[in-house]
């Protein structure tokens, strides 16, 4: 049996969430606006911005967007003109400070929606007083919530067939929202790449950057080996090009590890070492993305880079990029999606088992369609 296969995701046509009870939210309860609770995780907050640009097409003109959401996504909501507002937390999984409750209650939003499954963000939304709040119903919340809508409970082992991107988007339809045209929303980049640090700047400015996103917060068994990244920058290097790591700090070792024994003058380590805007600058500036599921992958995708993506214990009918450009990767062993952090498997595991050579001939396909040109 083969030990991988390749898959080119349509997530509208393949892979949809079903159609939730319409509700209908009266024009005068919106006061000055929606209030978006977005995910934490940045992979995550990504899948939902289809449903977010639909939601601002649903709201009334006089009311404002406003999101809620982890302070380090800041640049991420900064950079889309159809938000009006964010108010950052600073510390997750805990009772926000009173400055954040008090800016929240300053908004004066009229409805809520959650694109998190959060008990305590519900009561405190409730105690700011957002009137009408809508989400999935989870962890008990439903008695706070106007109405709660029920998703089909996902099988564990088993791929879920809906994206999370369209359940996202199956709420915000519900609540009156267009369908999804299949667009993602701009960014707009105020700050120019001569701006930036004079390292960043000179990698930026290569006509062959190849970004690679060898680590993945989830845990060790999403992570195709270090080793096959770095096989795939000494093939980008030869022909021309020059490879750069990206991640945050607690991924620095991996970066190490793949940048081991490559000419130094074209490998870069760079986990740890970029903020959000720094890294969505590096990332639309690439000319190709290779990622294990993580955020890198949805926010290259996000920002229009093509890319291939390794999936293993991770279900990509569920989680994969939001994109037509990328070509996935998937370990076929019979014990996938299995959704461990750790694979009892080790060496054996099943993304373990996809070779270089697979992902290297998704790159060369890759070049061909998009005309990027291998010396």
């Amino acid at each position: 049996m083969k030990k991988h296969e390749v898959i080119r995701l349509d997530i509208r046509r393949d892979y949809p969430a079903p159609p939730l009870e319409s509700v209908t939210i009266p024009d005068g309860v919106w006061r000055n606006g929606l209030l978006v609770r977005m995910p934490n995780h940045l992979g995550d907050a990504v899948m939902a911005l289809p449903a977010l640009t639909m939601l601002r097409k649903r709201i009334p003109e006089h009311c404002s967007l406003q999101i809620l959401a982890p302070e380090y996504q800041r640049p991420l909501y900064e950079r889309l003109s159809m938000v009006d507002g964010f108010t950052g937390l600073r510390k997750l999984h805990r009772r926000w400070s009173g400055e954040e409750f008090m800016a929240v209650r300053r908004l004066r939003c009229g409805v809520g929606v959650f694109f998190t499954n959060s008990l305590r963000d519900a009561l405190l939304l409730r105690l700011a007083g957002v009137g009408r709040l809508y989400g999935a119903a989870a962890r008990g919340r439903g008695a706070l919530l106007t109405h709660a809508f029920c998703f089909a409970p996902r099988r564990r082992g088993q791929p879920s067939g809906e994206h999370q991107a369209n359940r996202c988007m199956a709420l915000a339809r519900a609540l009156g929202a267009p369908e999804w045209d299949g667009r993602l929303p701009e960014f707009q980049f105020k700050i120019a790449p001569e701006e930036l640090r004079p390292e960043l700047a000179a990698l930026i400015a290569h006509p062959r950057l190849l970004c690679l996103g060898a680590g993945a917060a989830y845990g060790a068994a999403k992570r195709w080996p270090a080793a096959g990244f770095r096989e795939v920058a000494r093939f980008w290097i030869e022909h021309g090009g020059i490879a750069a790591v990206a991640g945050g700090g607690a991924e620095r070792q991996v970066g190490d590890e793949v940048i081991a024994g490559l000419d130094q003058r074209k490998a870069f380590n760079l986990c740890g070492r970029t903020g959000l805007t720094e890294l969505m600058h590096l990332l639309r500036c690439s000319r190709l993305i290779v990622a294990n599921d993580s955020g890198i992958m949805h926010l290259g995708a996000a920002l229009g880079r093509p890319g291939v993506a390794v999936f293993g214990p991770t279900d990509l009918t569920a989680t994969g990029p939001v994109s037509d450009s990328w070509w996935l990767i998937r370990g076929t062993a019979d014990c996938a999606p299995c959704f461990r952090r750790e694979c009892p498997g080790g060496s054996a595991g099943c993304i373990a088992g996809i070779g270089p050579g697979e992902v290297i001939a998704a790159v060369r396909e890759i070049c061909a369609r998009y005309a990027v040109n291998l010396q």
